[in-house]
């Protein structure tokens, strides 16, 4: 009999190469999406046509982990062997302006989750939860499961009430309920609003003459970057271990946000060079030309200035490791940006 998994943000970066690498795997893939008056599937548009899978390997639901009678409804009637919550706000700066639906959507929506499985009594199905390296917060150490957590953004917050609300449930109802810890990862699936891919989009932009300038934040900050495909695998293999447990998934490597755009500037021939300090400080190509600015407003009210992991657990048990490093991440994603200009 196929395995039949279910995953809550489904249509994200995550959530799509999640799919892949389960239909991959023969499962019966199961997903949920938010009703709205448009449709955000486009991510997951080619799995209907791919040589893997049709409309009877995946299925879409609508549904909202915010409204408990939704999510029970929807795992009563799949019954899933294994369920991936990867539904989230998942972006640090919004949560800062929209504290109340980060926490319902990634605090009460993972115990939403969890209770039903309960109530059901689906003792045998197994729940993995989208932890997050910002629940460590301002922590320069290289960070592993035994690290303390000191949140500091809403985002962070709510993910930390995931985290321990999956441990207990684990615990106290004996239920296989596991947390990967990811770090940051990236891909061309990666949404807009995040800084790796506002870099990517911007600076070719710029190249093709279609954006002036490319406006950032803190280019100090600094991020242990992996790559999305790596990190799923990672997901589907925490869920396969002997036990429940909890795992650290992160490169070991950190990279600053000012290094990550000089090494996209190098891959797309631009060469950019930075002049001046704090607020007033630009980047420049080769000619002289602004290419980078920075803006006051893409600053974190309370920033984490770097965040570094040890991913030696997962290593161990799950025999787990990265394929992809930071300049096959650039790559990746500035090849695949560039192919939308060929096809315009």
């Amino acid at each position: 009999m196929k395995k039949k998994a279910l995953i809550t943000g489904i249509t994200g970066q995550d959530g799509s190469y999640l799919a892949e690498l389960l239909l991959k795997k023969n499962y019966l893939v199961h997903g949920i999406i938010r009703r709205s008056s448009q449709f955000n599937t486009q991510r997951i548009d080619h799995l209907y046509q791919s040589p893997f899978t049709n409309k009877k390997t995946l299925t879409l639901h609508y549904g909202d982990l915010t409204d408990p009678l939704s999510v029970h409804k929807i795992i009563n009637k799949i019954k899933p062997h294994e369920i991936y919550n990867l539904a989230a706000q998942s972006h640090v700066k919004v949560s800062f302006d929209n504290p109340y639906l980060t926490s319902n959507i990634n605090a009460i929506g993972t115990l939403n989750i969890l209770e039903t499985i309960k109530s059901l009594k689906l003792f045998k199905t197994k729940f993995y939860q989208a932890s997050s390296s910002e629940l460590f917060g301002n922590n320069l150490n290289k960070l592993n499961e035994e690290t303390n957590f000191a949140p500091e953004s809403p985002y962070a917050t709510s993910k930390l009430f995931a985290y321990w609300i999956t441990i207990n449930y684990r615990k106290s109802y004996k239920m296989f309920c596991s947390n990967g810890i990811l770090f940051n990862h990236e891909s061309p699936r990666r949404g807009s609003t995040f800084v790796t891919k506002k870099i990517v989009e911007g600076l070719v932009a710029v190249k093709k003459n279609k954006l002036k300038y490319l406006y950032l934040g803190n280019l100090n900050a600094q991020r242990d970057w992996g790559h999305a495909k790596d990190y799923v695998e990672a997901q589907w293999r925490i869920l396969q271990y002997k036990k429940p447990d909890d795992f650290v998934i992160a490169t070991g490597i950190k990279t600053s946000v000012r290094n990550f755009l000089l090494e996209c500037s190098k891959y797309l021939g631009m060469n950019i060079k930075f002049k001046n300090q704090g607020l007033n400080e630009i980047g420049v190509d080769n000619k002289g030309k602004i290419i980078v600015k920075i803006k006051k407003k893409y600053f974190r009210p309370s920033e984490v200035p770097s965040l570094l992991g040890d991913a030696s657990k997962a290593k161990k048990n799950l025999l787990w490791k990265p394929k992809y490093y930071l300049k096959d991440i650039i790559k990746d994603m500035i090849d695949e940006e560039l192919k939308k200009y060929e096809k315009n």
